[in-house]
């Protein structure tokens, strides 16, 4: 019989409890019923769906907006276009840049690809296509694999290339692709005041729509600059609902590399406004968390430098934390909303309290009022009841641009 250590630390407290649960239970603990994962050849992703498109972009000139995950099949979806005699005159690229190989946070020049063709940084210098980015371009297609998190910057950039092309009367059609967190909405509603590149809506953290409806929502409640619509058409998804698990083809970004670290994601990237690690530097980088501080913690890891991580933090020191791979591959699909128990629990573990935030936590969070809750020990019942008025009122905007079968 396997021997349980008495908990030390809140955090090590929910681990002896699902490590108690593992050894009761027989049966493998799966999603809910009527949630099913969907295979890849039983849908066609909007780049996919050539016919409902192909039309639009004949005798124009293209732009594309896209990186690695942006496939027709198992081809770029630029050299699909090209091969079917469309115009593509340059690439747009957003956050980790067009082969999707660049650091978080990291500027990015402009450069061309092995053939000469522009590439437009939309990460760095500046994020919003410019009038002159725009000459001679007629129509913008817009297709990137979100994972449908509001401070995962893809909604960031289609934000204001829709903004860009309303301004300068570009058509914009963009290739819908399914929203692997697309199965719940949670978290607070951005509030004004902390509008960033890591969150420019007011949606909660996790808002449960594709990249078209999204796309939809912003021209539909004038959330552009000056109220501003653009001309949108959408390539729906074919054969997906929020009722589907999606399981990405491609790494949406250097630092998700499973669909368990996307799944954690939502609740593990409030800690980047924090001290603690989310394994960046490391092959599981948001599947841990530690910080060197967190002596009592079971788990260790080594931050080290590499590509897609270059200096992370903590580079060198070891970290004392946990792996949350196994909850981030079975049971958080289970849960179905963002999981403060380690945020709260981390906060409390950790020795130097008034050193934990730092000021880019507002801005993920979208409010001041998290971290203040955290500070004081709120219990989370409350402070997810101070959610609902937001996450209720912006249920009622989501539905109004649906364009798949909803979780609810």
């Amino acid at each position: 019989m396997q021997r349980y250590t008495f908990p030390k630390t809140i955090i090590q407290l929910f681990f002896l409890c699902l490590s108690i649960c593992s050894d009761k239970a027989s049966a493998q603990i799966t999603a809910r019923s009527e949630f099913t994962t969907i295979d890849l050849k039983d849908i066609k992703v909007g780049a996919e769906r050539t016919d409902q498109y192909l039309s639009l972009l004949q005798g124009k000139n293209v732009a594309v907006v896209c990186n690695q995950t942006s496939l027709v099949q198992k081809k770029l979806l630029v050299d699909t276009l090209k091969s079917l005699g469309i115009k593509v005159v340059k690439i747009f690229a957003p956050e980790h840049g067009f082969y999707g190989q660049e650091d978080a946070g990291a500027d990015i020049d402009n450069s061309k690809t092995s053939k000469s063709l522009p590439i437009i940084s939309l990460y760095g210098k500046h994020n919003k296509p410019t009038a002159e980015d725009l000459n001679g371009v007629d129509v913008v297609v817009y297709d990137i694999q979100d994972v449908g998190v509001r401070f995962f910057t893809y909604v960031s950039t289609l934000h204001l290339v829709m903004e860009a092309c309303a301004e300068n009367n570009k058509v914009l059609i963009v290739l819908d692709r399914p929203d692997p967190n697309g199965y719940y909405v949670d978290g607070p509603v951005l509030q004004p005041a902390f509008k960033s590149f890591s969150g420019m809506d007011p949606v909660p953290i996790v808002y449960g729509m594709t990249t078209a409806e999204y796309a939809k929502m912003l021209n539909g409640e004038k959330w552009l600059n000056n109220g501003e619509q653009c001309n949108l058409t959408c390539i729906p998804v074919k054969g997906y609902s929020h009722r589907n698990f999606y399981n990405i083809p491609v790494n949406p970004s250097p630092n998700l590399k499973t669909m368990a670290s996307i799944y954690l994601y939502p609740t593990l990237a409030l800690f980047e406004g924090t001290v603690i690690s989310v394994g960046r530097g490391t092959d599981m980088p948001f599947e841990i968390i530690g910080n060197p501080l967190l002596q009592d913690a079971p788990f260790t890891f080594t931050p080290e430098s590499k590509p897609g991580a270059q200096h992370p933090p903590f580079e060198g020191q070891l970290c004392h934390g946990y792996n949350l791979g196994d909850f981030g591959s079975i049971l958080i699909k289970n849960y179905q909303k963002l999981y403060l128990f380690w945020l709260k629990g981390a906060y409390k573990d950790y020795p130097d309290k008034a050193n934990f935030f730092n000021s880019y936590f507002k801005n993920l969070a979208g409010t001041d009022v998290l971290q203040k809750q955290i500070e004081q020990g709120i219990p989370e019942e409350e402070i997810r009841n101070g959610w609902q008025p937001g996450i209720d009122a912006f249920l009622k905007i989501r539905k109004k641009y649906l364009l798949y079968q909803d979780f609810q």
